[in-house]
């Protein structure tokens, strides 16, 4: 099986996550991929595949060098995001991509008796998708590439299904190629990653590994190890719902303090308007009635020191109307949820350098950089796993424009290759 007809295995399972559950995986779904992932990997003969009952995978490739070697490991996740849907996927190759619009075919509305070119109606408004490098112009960096696409009515999955190919791929090329000599690598695929909660069952202790990367980056070349600070902020406004005829001195409207409290905080610190290092404030949601409003915030920040600066900004609106308009009106409930794993890769730089000299000997330009997220490897490595983030190939993820190319997932592959080969010989 070659990796494409893996990967397109893959995205035929629908493992999205569900963000309100409060089950581990957060759906059932899941489970039926890792069972089928399970069987693959025995199948493909790797030694100690086990799954627990979260839908946790581990296996393992024994050594075959009897000179003792780090035991390092990779990981993805298998759950795909909840912002689309990941059901029914539909996978289409167009080979040696020309650099032009794609139509993706999945939503085109029949029509019959006449012609809607001459209508002057184009694609978009008729329903039919197209992704298109004057939108997307990452596409161009692919021209001649053969490129995997959904049909634009799903997401693809390559986050992160493309970085499970990878890594079975990878596993599969060195049973097949016992010339290359490697260490004992360990394997892992975990659920709920989309929705925050992939490292929280994983068993590091079980994995056994003194070092370990995340196959879950974008496009080819990209090696991350700093990620953002990250918290919740949740906002409770409790208003008093009168009449509104005769309101006046009694009502207290908490839809106009949810919009108040929203414009307290600064414009220009928003996803849409930064970049980079840049953190910012996002607000992901709001239920608003007269009687009641809930806010609910991210916060990211990559600088530790004004990631707690960002908290105590947000503390201080809720305070700041409390003082307006009464003590218990906004409660603010803030809650960490990673850190900047960087703080635990700088002292241990020889994982990031190994990479470094992996990509550089398969031909991959590294494009080093931060992530503005978080990854499972951000949580792993303040567990004691430092955990770098790799590309897996995959570009305009959580939607219908998602892509990844065969010669994208091919590097990734390369690349873990040779980390397991790179490994063998380190010594520290």
């Amino acid at each position: 099986m070659d990796i494409v007809e893996r990967f397109i295995n893959y995205t035929k399972f629908d493992t999205q996550s569900a963000e309100d559950a409060d089950c581990v995986p957060s759906s059932a779904k899941q489970l039926v991929f890792a069972e089928y992932l399970k069987k693959e990997l025995q199948a493909e003969g790797l030694d100690d595949v086990e799954m627990d009952e979260r839908g946790y995978i581990y296996a393992t490739l024994k050594a075959n060098i009897r000179d003792e070697a780090p035991t390092i490991g990779f990981i993805s996740h298998y759950d795909t995001s909840p912002d689309c849907s990941g059901a029914d996927v539909k996978a289409q190759i167009v080979s040696h991509y020309d650099g032009g619009d794609i139509l993706l075919r999945g939503e085109r509305r029949e029509e019959r008796g006449e012609n809607k070119e001459e209508r002057g109606e184009n694609k978009e408004e008729r329903g039919e998708k197209i992704l298109s490098p004057k939108k997307f112009p990452e596409l161009l960096q692919h021209v001649g590439e053969d490129l995997i696409v959904t049909d634009g009515t799903t997401l693809l999955g390559a986050d992160d299904k493309a970085g499970i190919a990878e890594i079975v791929q990878a596993m599969v090329y060195l049973q097949q190629h016992p010339e290359i000599k490697h260490g004992r690598i360990r394997i892992a695929f975990n659920p709920d990653e989309e929705i925050g909660m992939g490292a929280h069952h994983f068993d590091v202790e079980r994995f056994g590994c003194q070092w370990a990367y995340t196959m879950d980056g974008g496009d080819v070349g990209e090696l991350e190890f700093e990620n953002f600070n990250a918290a919740s902020a949740k906002i409770t406004i409790k208003g008093i719902s009168v009449h509104p005829g005769y309101a006046k001195g009694k009502m207290v409207n908490a839809n106009a303090l949810a919009a108040e409290f929203a414009k307290m905080l600064p414009e220009d610190e928003t996803p849409e308007t930064t970049e980079g290092y840049q953190g910012f404030y996002h607000l992901t949601s709001i239920q608003s009635s007269v009687e009641e409003a809930r806010l609910s915030y991210i916060i990211r920040d990559h600088d530790r020191e004004r990631f707690e600066d960002r908290k105590r900004v947000i503390q201080r609106c809720a305070d700041q109307m409390n003082e307006r308009y009464g003590e218990g009106t906004v409660v603010c409930t803030l809650s960490d949820q990673y850190y900047n794993m960087k703080e635990k890769i700088d002292p241990q730089m020889h994982v990031v350098d190994l990479v470094l000299h992996a990509m550089q000997q398969v031909g991959v330009s590294p494009r080093v950089k931060p992530i503005r997220g978080g990854t499972d490897g951000a949580q792993l490595s303040f567990r004691g796993l430092p955990c770098p983030n790799i590309f897996a190939g995959g570009v305009n993820f959580h939607g219908p424009y998602e892509f990844v190319s065969r010669q994208s997932m091919e590097k990734a592959m390369q690349v873990i290759v040779k980390i397991c080969e790179l490994t063998a010989s380190y010594n520290d």
